[in-house]
């Protein structure tokens, strides 16, 4: 099928169903614990036998929404990191856990496709990076029903699996153009410093610039501001998605970053509002962007490509890698970190998005993408049948002082826990 063949109408009334439809999701995910990537996915390969579009035409579309998606996610991860004193132990357990688990589960994922593939390491990291990422923008909404440290470590964990993973990715690519472990080592640092540096000075400026505009029509300008960054830093070599990652840092933790007489150019009361307002916005459009994605990725999956007895090898053998290592790294190093944790790993959007950016001359011609498939599917499942299991009752009636807060807490915790004898307040 062409796009010349497309009546337009058609087209409006698809998106418009997909987006209801996606709401629907949701709120099947809420009742049921089945993460809606995996209803949107299907979705998409159900479309796909009464909409038959060849790869060249879904392609553009998925490369587009990548590059918005990476975007919105990274910023969406960061809007959420709250860098607070009494927090550091936490956050250094979940940067622990994110480091070790995505450079073991891509060193472990990419020997099994290079030895499967009969390829180079190198050009299986390319593959074996992204199943190794965690999808935070899955974990932050499928965790609410938790403790609040234990929900805190996954939602850290999450942000920075992404954070990094993306990252790594993008700096292995890089390195292909140098020689020799000294000069990819130097282009590191050097790009992380002057990225970071960059990354700051704009930070001020765009968030000045926030709070000095008083048109009603603005929440937009910081978006832009941001894709033209992530442009501008992809034409100059340098790690864009920084830039976005220090924007929702200091504007999350704005009181840590503007002081003395920084402190002085935003008024905090018209700054709250507007950054819930910009929360939302974000919120919203990676809901959009993750929709369309996940059904676009459905519709490339053809049927004939499920019937290769290779991918469900690759594919099962990464889950049993990265869930492994999961629990070894959590139940004996983490020891003190709740069990639903070993259970909440989900592979999601940018798995996807990162395995359609890999660089053409790293392509696997003969690669199935099936085999992302099956990972995101068999993880997604995985998590839900571990928040499932642990699932906790609502309590019947809270009492109306002003301590309902720690109660609720309490009893969370103490449902949650009744399979699992560490205590969580040694977080």
């Amino acid at each position: 099928m062409n796009l010349e063949d497309i009546n337009i109408y058609w087209v409006m009334i698809g998106l418009s169903m997909t987006i209801i439809l996606s709401y629907g999701f949701n709120f099947i995910s809420k009742k049921t614990r089945i993460p809606s990537v995996i209803l949107l996915i299907l979705t998409g390969f159900i479309a796909s036998f009464f909409i038959p579009l060849e790869m060249d035409v879904l392609r553009p579309f998925l490369t587009f929404l990548g590059a918005v998606g990476l975007i919105m996610i990274v910023l969406e991860a960061s809007l959420d990191l709250h860098l607070q004193r009494e927090k550091t132990g936490l956050i250094f357990k979940a940067l622990f856990s994110a480091i070790v688990l995505l450079v073991f589960g891509s060193v472990a994922i990419g020997w099994l496709i290079s030895f499967f593939y009969e390829v180079g390491f190198i050009q299986a990291l390319f593959y074996s990076i992204p199943l190794s990422i965690m999808s935070s923008a899955i974990i932050i909404p499928s965790v609410h029903h938790l403790g609040e440290k234990r929900r805190e470590f996954l939602i850290y964990e999450g942000a920075f699996s992404d954070i990094l993973g993306i990252m790594f990715f993008y700096f292995l690519e890089a390195s292909l153009s140098k020689n020799g472990a000294g000069e990819v080592s130097r282009y590191i640092v050097s790009n992380i410093a002057i990225t970071f540096g960059v990354a700051i000075i704009l930070g001020f400026l765009v968030i000045i610039l926030i709070e000095k505009v008083r048109a009603q029509v603005k929440l937009f300008l910081p978006i832009a501001v941001l894709i033209l960054l992530y442009s501008l830093g992809k034409l100059f070599h340098l790690s864009s998605l920084i830039f976005i990652l220090v924007f929702g840092l200091m504007i999350n933790n704005r009181t840590m970053f503007f002081r003395g007489f920084l402190m002085k150019s935003i008024r905090s009361d018209h700054f709250d509002e507007t950054f819930d307002d910009l929360k939302t916005l974000t919120l919203e459009s990676s809901f959009i962007v993750r929709t369309f994605f996940f059904i676009v990725f459905g519709m490339t999956i053809t049927a004939s490509g499920l019937n290769d007895a290779l991918i469900y090898v690759i594919g099962l053998g990464s889950l049993i890698i990265l869930h492994g290592s999961r629990f070894g790294l959590i139940s004996a190093v983490l020891r003190n970190t709740s069990k639903p944790a070993v259970y909440v790993a989900p592979r999601g959007l940018i798995t996807i998005l990162l395995f359609f950016a890999i660089p053409e001359a790293q392509v696997l011609v003969n690669f199935n993408s099936a085999i992302l498939l099956i990972v995101i599917i068999g993880s997604n499942l995985v998590m839900t049948y571990g928040l499932m299991k642990y699932k906790p009752v609502e309590k019947e009636k809270e009492p109306s002082n002003g301590g309902e807060e720690e109660v609720i807490n309490d009893s969370v915790d103490r449902i949650s826990t009744q399979e699992d004898p560490d205590s969580e307040s040694n977080q």
